[in-house]
């Protein structure tokens, strides 16, 4: 199962110091861990959100301090593109997967697979058991669909005006938290329900 799908900055922000990253949209996945761990449990609804909040922001920070590793031994720089050449973006994306210890932030060890598209980057914490060959394709899958249908690298996107659009992209790619086998005839399916939502 997926703990959660996270987009956030990977470059510097004006606004924030060096080496912090600002999540822009977070979906969580199943049970909230403060509710059954012994530690948090006595912690009130606002304590937990705090507590899942910050949760996230580490993921975040893992995940921008990978990819600026990544960037630096490749060696490439990255060049911006235009919204409409989503796809030449996402070919030139850099991905990876980085390994959670238990405690950090999750109780458990988890796995973080990121791909990070010029300044954005989209992260999928998964479950240690997980088939992450199945979770890559999936992430890929939901990045190409948040660039295509929501304009993401185009001047002015906002991201926190479109979480509607990311939650029902979510509901229909990664219902529940949980990965999907997709036969062709299924993805084809997928793919015209997403783009008649798009079309709204």
């Amino acid at each position: 199962m997926v703990r959660c799908f996270l987009i956030h900055t990977v470059c510097p922000v004006s606004a924030l110091g060096s080496g912090e990253s600002r999540v822009l949209y977070s979906r969580v996945f199943g049970p909230d861990e403060a509710a059954w761990s012994d530690r948090d449990r006595g912690l009130g609804p606002e304590e937990r959100r705090l507590l899942q909040k910050e949760k996230i922001s580490v993921v975040a920070r893992q995940v921008r301090s990978a990819v600026s590793l990544s960037r630096e031994a490749s060696g490439r720089l990255t060049v911006e593109t235009v919204s409409g050449e989503e796809a030449l973006a996402l070919q030139e994306a850099d991905g990876g997967v980085a390994r959670l210890r238990a405690g950090d932030p999750f109780s458990e060890e988890t796995s973080a697979l990121w791909l990070a598209v010029q300044s954005l980057g989209f992260a999928l914490v998964c479950e240690p058991h997980e088939n992450l060959l199945l979770a890559e394709g999936t992430l890929q899958n939901l990045t190409r669909h948040c660039l295509e249908t929501l304009h993401l690298l185009g001047p002015g996107s906002e991201v926190l005006l479109r979480s509607h659009r990311i939650d029902a992209l979510l509901s229909r790619l990664l219902p529940h938290g949980q990965l999907l086998f997709l036969n062709h005839r299924f993805a084809h399916s997928l793919e015209k329900d997403v783009a008649a939502y798009a079309a709204k």
